[in-house]
Order: C-alpha cells, then structure tokens, then sequence
C-alpha cells in the first residue's frame, strides 16, 4: 500500500492588533485579519496553537512550506512553540494570547515583549481536549503560571452553581490574575509548587469524582498524579500533563515526552 502524504495543519498568518503589558510577566498579544480563516477553532477551554517562529535570516514568507524547508534542510525550518489560546472570536476574526515572559530567555517571550502592532504572528492549530463538564459533582483545577489562560477560560466556561477548587502556583501577587470564580468554588495562591502540594493533599474531598484539570511543571504534576492516584479517581476524569520541564530547554523537554521520564501515567 503506498505510503499516505503527511497531513499539513493549516496555518493562520495573523497581524498583531494590540499589545498589552497585564501584569509584570504577562504580556497579551491580540491578533487578527483576513488569515483568522485559515484558523481552526474548537470549544475547548485548553485549545492551543502552534506559533511558528522563522529566523529572520532566512528571509521566509508566510505560510511557510514545512515540508519545502524540511527538505532543503531542518536549520530553516520555523521554530514552533506552543501556547494556549486565552480567548477567540470568530466575528471580530481575532485571538488573544497570553506570553510569560522572563527576560530575554527563550524565543516567544522576548518576541512578544517587543511586538508591535502589525507585525505578523504565524499560528498552527488549534489542538485541545478540555471543557468543564457542567454534570460533574466537582472541579478541582490544578497549576501554574503556565496554566493560567486556560484555567481563566474554564473557570468562564462553569455553570453558575459549580463547586470545587481551584489551586495555583504564581510567585508574584500582581502576577495572579484570574476571572472570578464561581461561589461554590475555592481559589487558592501559592506561592511555590511544594506548597501547592501540601494545600492539595488537606483539601476536603467531597463526594464524587472530581473533573481535573491538572497542568504545569513536570514534576510537580506527576506528584500531583500521584495523590490523585490515591483518591481513585478515573483516568478518563483526569486532563493531566507537563507543560514544562525544571532544568529542561523547550525544545528537550518536548523531545522528553516521548521517553518515560516525559510521561504522566
């Protein structure tokens, strides 16, 4: 049987609309045009995008022929990075996503520090798999700072009446920015993974299984994994995975996820 062509996601050539500064490390680029066509949206609060990040001095237009460049050789290839979309609008034909950003370390962070309005963004996607289910007994969402766009667009996403918690791990005060939570629903800050950890393994367990939505540094969420593991809950209750690695580049730590050590059983 002859081999099938690899599939080609297609890729959305966006303009930068607006940059916004919402926090000492948060920087939200909003964007948009005629390219939002060519964008695959999805109903879940985690959907996400691959942003494709070309060397300059390569000189490539947008969208980019992956499998061209491949061939012509990997070192022209677009760098892709990986970032949950904060919110989209197909009226307004516009998304908006949110950058942590530590300086000058890393390729999209600094990016986004200096965008402008016009430059363009190059985004693939989106992929996702989590929506709050309205008929779960509880939610209980777990994270970083990492994990904040999408558990901002959860948390909009519940039922009035959801219960259950929600705990983060975000250093900085002006850093913790997040939508209201439903009455029903704890929010607590913390100010360091272990703590985390602990405020996690005292949380009154209610009846039920939860819905988790359990995100952020690699071995902080296999501990994670760990106590719920010891709750029983069910594997198919659970959108649990890394999306960074401590003492891991961006482009290891990717590479990782397909070996063991990169797993969350």
């Amino acid at each position: 049987m002859p081999e099938q062509p690899r599939r080609t996601p297609s890729q959305a050539v966006l303009a930068v609309e607006k940059v916004e500064q919402v926090s000492p490390e948060l920087v939200r680029i909003t964007a948009g045009g005629d390219g939002y066509a060519d964008f695959t949206d999805n109903v879940y609060t985690d959907k996400y995008v691959k942003i494709l990040f070309a060397d300059p001095r390569h000189g490539l237009t947008p969208p980019y022929d992956l499998a061209q460049l491949r061939a012509q050789g990997p070192e022209k290839l677009p760098t892709p990075r990986t970032y949950t979309i904060r919110s989209s609008d197909p009226e307004q034909r516009r998304l908006v996503i949110d950058f942590v950003v530590h300086g000058d370390e890393g390729i999209a962070g600094p990016w986004a520090r200096q965008a402008q309005p016009g430059d363009t963004i190059v985004v693939s996607g989106a992929g996702g798999g989590y929506r709050p289910d309205p008929e779960s007994p509880w939610h209980l969402l777990v994270g970083d700072h990492t994990a904040l766009p999408a558990i901002s667009s959860a948390i909009e996403a519940m039922p009035a009446d959801a219960g259950g918690h929600v705990v983060l791990t975000v250093a900085d005060p002006a850093d913790r920015i997040l939508p209201d939570v439903p009455s029903g629903v704890t929010l607590r800050w913390t100010e360091t993974d272990d703590e985390l950890l602990t405020v996690l393994a005292d949380l009154p367990w209610a009846d039920g299984h939860p819905g988790v939505f359990a995100h952020g540094e690699r071995g902080t969420i296999k501990q994670v994994r760990a106590l719920l593991k010891q709750h029983d809950v069910p594997r198919e209750r659970l959108s649990i995975s890394a999306y960074w690695a401590r003492g891991r580049a961006e482009d290891q730590f990717q590479a990782e996820k397909r070996e063991p050590i990169g797993q969350i059983e």
